[in-house]
């Protein structure tokens, strides 16, 4: 009796730790399907984004020391990210400085966003660049497994846009060229007023 009695409470122990969990990967399944991803659709400004379609890859990323990472890294955060080589140039410039002042722009939950640079070639940096951006996450990363991940318009590269990860690591939306920061700032303040994660 004791016995069977230790059985069923160890099988509620189980049942309460696999719900606890897997109660993030459901939250985040309602968040997604369960009409978030149909409202942002219809007034949206950003391109919305199959997760199911481009999983994060194996990136063989190291940061600028040489350490190998991930984007895992930064799971529990909503991700602003773009791609391209290391020389930044004046449209590199513009996605960087939109990038920052972005997450500035959504006050106390700025904290919920990161900012990541994946950079697709081994060439150095400046080390000015990394200053005006400081707190950025900066990867260098395989250029090719980039390029099969990310989605783009037609033949342009995946440097043309800024992306937006949940906090889950499910690629969410793409931002189109040049962006309008009010209408980005629009797109990240739902999405973190209507998410539960990160």
């Amino acid at each position: 009796m004791e016995n069977s009695k230790q059985t069923r409470s160890g099988r509620w122990k189980l049942m309460a730790v696999l719900a606890v969990c897997a109660s993030p990967l459901i939250a985040s399944y309602i968040f997604y399907y369960g009409g978030f991803a149909r409202d942002m659709a219809k007034d949206n400004y950003g391109t919305l984004i199959d997760p199911r379609q481009y999983p994060i890859p194996a990136l063989n990323a190291t940061t600028l020391d040489g350490k190998a990472t991930s984007l895992e890294a930064y799971k529990g955060k909503w991700l602003m990210l773009r791609a391209g080589p290391a020389a930044c140039d004046d449209a590199c410039n513009k996605q960087l400085f939109a990038m920052r002042q972005l997450r500035l722009m959504q006050g106390k939950e700025m904290e919920r966003i990161e900012r990541v640079w994946l950079v697709t070639d081994q060439e150095p940096i400046e080390t000015l660049l990394l200053r005006e951006y400081d707190g950025m996450r900066v990867l260098r990363v395989d250029p090719a497994v980039v390029a099969k991940w990310l989605p783009v318009e037609g033949t342009e590269p995946a440097s043309t846009h800024i992306y937006l990860l949940d906090p889950l690591g499910n690629l969410m939306l793409r931002f189109p060229q040049n962006p309008e920061p009010k209408r980005v700032k629009k797109d990240l303040y739902r999405v973190l007023k209507a998410s539960g994660i990160g």
